[in-house]
């Protein structure tokens, strides 16, 4: 959305937001102004541009109204990465997520007339949370559309807070446009949870906190949905320091920010479910949008599995029961991960943690997949005697080596071999991949056929021992 001129003036830190608001102010007015209208998705934002000044004044609305949240070094993911990792807590508000700073700020900025009418979003979670809560705390109605598939613990909580919740839509897209479209709810101010210009100003007050708390941060790696936050967090981090360097990351079941910087415009992305849901945003805001490709350095995609171990690292290691989408920006520095690069060793690294609102059932499959992911769950599938002691000596073998069964399922009716085998398919828990190795290893020796994997490849290699004469295409496995 801006143009900045050449001039490079350093900035003498954070020390004074009031005094950087009016040196920022100062800059925006003569160095800053919107691109031309003729771009067909900024026509829509020319004349509401997001300023610096933007930020440090939500920054001044927020003092007492949002939790500055810790910034700590974490030891442990700092040996693995081989960065010096620190940590903003953003988890740790009242509601679980970085979004009560845009909530409130947003809602600080109403009209009387606004205020006294109320406010409407669509959301299937943090959002929604946030503009409850503080709407509670100042007094103003707010009315949220969630759609089915929104976590009836949120629903129950945002109801809890005394708004009004109206259950309609299968998916987000369907609840805003009945938010939106709606004459029962005509004379509401619905408030965009990733695309308002008052929403990117609160966001960047996280932005704001991190150049304070970490003054000679090099890089901060923060995760995208709809983009509202890294457009806050970089506007604000780069026109305090333009030396830092801020990174995106989304997952690649989700990679709408990528489609949008192909398209030069925000586009819908392919959307597929992932542990990550809160970053499964189909079509970035286009001020959001407009805001973070002046400001961003790169923008990277994270695999589920990825993502399960740095949900799995965050609960081991740090104690801290983080989401899906809360933890990409671990995901990407982990090793083999995008952001394992030499160019990220040794360097101060910042990280926001940006929501921690996971369901206890979803926590626990996450925590199972990050188990595997790292070595520490091995599947087998394996041709045993069916005789009396068979499976004995199985387990008995297993024992020895130190694994411990965590799941066992016979299967006799898919096995042509012999009469007298039986297939076991088990699941052990190890310590690791080279563990794994051991285990595989000895096991073959007393039980040749001896197969670990995914169950689709099992699929595939039962497929084609069945019918030797089908012919199954690697290149064709989903």
């Amino acid at each position: 959305v801006f143009e900045i001129c050449n001039e490079e003036r350093p900035v003498p830190g954070v020390a004074s937001v009031v005094k950087e608001m009016q040196c920022a102010s100062a800059r925006a007015s003569s160095t800053v102004k919107c691109l031309p209208a003729w771009k067909p998705f900024l026509r829509e934002i020319s004349s509401t541009c997001v300023k610096f000044e933007e930020v440090v004044r939500a920054s001044h609305r927020l003092r007492n109204g949002v939790v500055r949240t810790p910034c700590e070094r974490s030891h442990w993911l700092s040996l693995e990465t081989g960065c010096d990792l620190w940590l903003k807590m953003e988890q740790q508000q009242f509601t679980g997520s970085f979004k009560e700073r845009g909530a409130r700020n947003a809602l600080l900025c109403l009209s009387a007339e606004e205020h006294r009418r109320g406010v409407i979003a669509a959301s299937a979670g943090n959002h929604a949370l946030a503009l409850a809560w503080h709407g509670a705390q100042l007094g103003i109605p707010v009315t949220v559309v969630m759609p089915t598939v929104a976590p009836m613990a949120k629903v129950e909580k945002c109801r809890a807070f005394g708004a009004n919740v109206v259950i309609h839509g299968l998916h987000i897209g369907e609840a805003k446009e009945h938010a939106q479209q709606s004459l029962e709810y005509e004379g509401l101010r619905y408030v965009n949870g990733y695309d308002d210009p008052e929403i990117i100003a609160g966001a960047g007050t996280c932005g704001v906190e991190i150049l304070e708390q970490v003054p000679d941060v090099d890089i901060i790696v923060v995760p995208v949905g709809g983009a509202g936050l890294i457009a806050g967090i970089s506007l604000a981090a780069k026109t305090l320091n333009p030396n830092v360097y801020v990174v995106g990351v989304e997952p690649e079941r989700c990679a709408s920010f990528r489609a949008a910087l192909e398209a030069n415009q925000p586009v819908l992305a392919s959307v597929k479910p992932t542990l990550a849901d809160g970053l499964a945003v189909p079509k970035v805001g286009p001020h959001a949008f407009a805001v973070a490709r002046e400001w961003v350095d790169e923008v990277v995609e994270v695999s589920e599995r990825d993502l399960a171990l740095a949900v799995l690292r965050l609960v081991e290691g740090q104690k801290m029961i983080v989401e899906g989408g809360g933890a990409a920006g671990i995901a990407a520095l982990l090793p083999g991960c995008p952001l394992d690069r030499k160019d990220f060793k040794g360097k101060k690294v910042v990280v926001p943690l940006c929501g921690g609102n996971i369901d206890t059932t979803i926590l626990g499959r996450v925590i199972e997949r990050g188990l595997s992911a790292d070595g520490r769950l091995l599947r087998l599938l394996v041709s045993v005697s069916d005789r009396p002691g068979g499976l004995a000596e199985f387990t008995k073998l297993v024992a020895s080596l130190g694994g411990s069964v965590k799941d066992i399922f016979h299967e006799r009716a898919w096995l042509y071999s012999s009469v007298d085998q039986v297939q076991v398919n088990c699941v052990l828990e190890t310590s690791g991949h080279e563990h794994n190795e051991k285990i595989i290893a000895a096991l073959r020796e007393t039980y040749p056929d001896t197969r670990s994997g995914s169950s689709m490849e099992r699929a595939l290699q039962h497929l084609q021992a069945t019918y030797p004469h089908t012919d199954v295409m690697a290149a064709e496995r989903p």
